[in-house]
């Protein structure tokens, strides 16, 4: 499947700025980057840097004085089978690959450490893949999408009790759950076609079977469909934009189309 991209964050600063972008669609094995751009108005020349485990790259750069504009736009191939989850068996803890590890242990936002007697409570017989699905099922089940509900210091803990979210909040819950059980889960922010209204989407993945897998309590968006931009323990690591100082939002706007796909 091929799809286009087109995201633009328009933003003022009352100062020259550092600024972080995570925006640039990933180039990993089921989806490939054909084409792209990124150009950034009234800002400093780009450093690129790996993103965290060495998936995507994140961009710094120093905007001037008033108006940033940053433009990306890409064209991908997405070949992503869709995978039944709940066959998958976990990894055995001594085979997870050194750079997976972090991903078993609580972070910030996903106080997995708070969920162990509550996983184990209601899903006692189920192991892996099929836990996993069960803990998705129960996400989606019990948590209300709900708009402007949660927050940037929402926690998983918070979710959990309020019950109402947003998809970072989700995808914080799903992570903790699955963790509680020394599963690795980690948080991805995607491009997502057809996500209504367009935005960037905040996802998991699990590693099961010696592999990572996309799910997504929020069911908003096929996973099949979706395009990686950055993976990490929380929110605070996928960020598309951490600004270390001041800005003002004026517009923000995020485009994802199918396009013919070609021979």
């Amino acid at each position: 499947m091929r799809i286009a991209i087109e995201a633009i964050l328009d933003y003022d600063f009352a100062c020259p700025t550092d600024v972080l972008l995570a925006v640039e669609a990933a180039a990993v094995p089921d989806q490939r980057v054909l084409n792209q751009s990124h150009i950034i108005d009234n800002a400093g020349p780009l450093t690129n840097k790996v993103g965290g485990s060495g998936v995507g790259r994140r961009t710094w750069t120093r905007t001037g004085t008033g108006r940033m504009v940053s433009t990306y736009r890409a064209t991908l191939d997405i070949d992503r089978a869709p995978v039944e989850i709940r066959h998958l068996p976990r990894s055995p803890l001594p085979s997870l690959p050194e750079d997976v590890l972090p991903f078993i242990w609580p972070s910030r936002y996903c106080e997995a450490d708070r969920f162990g007697s509550f996983v184990g409570g209601h899903f006692p017989d189920l192991d892996g893949g099929a836990l996993v699905q069960a803990l998705v099922d129960w996400v989606r089940d019990n948590v209300a999408y709900v708009s402007g509900s949660s927050m940037i210091t929402t926690t998983a803990a918070d979710t959990f009790v309020a019950q109402q979210g947003v998809c970072r909040d989700f995808a914080h819950l799903t992570a903790a759950l699955i963790r509680s059980r020394d599963i690795p889960a980690r948080l991805v922010s995607v491009y997502a076609l057809d996500l209504d209204p367009p935005d960037f989407h905040a996802v998991v993945e699990v590693w099961l079977d010696g592999a990572w897998h996309l799910i997504d309590a929020t069911g908003l968006a096929p996973v099949e469909t979706m395009a990686r931009i950055a993976v990490g323990r929380d929110a605070t690591d996928i960020a598309f934009m951490t600004i270390f100082g001041g800005a003002q939002m004026n517009a923000q706007s995020i485009r994802v189309s199918r396009l013919p796909d070609e021979d």
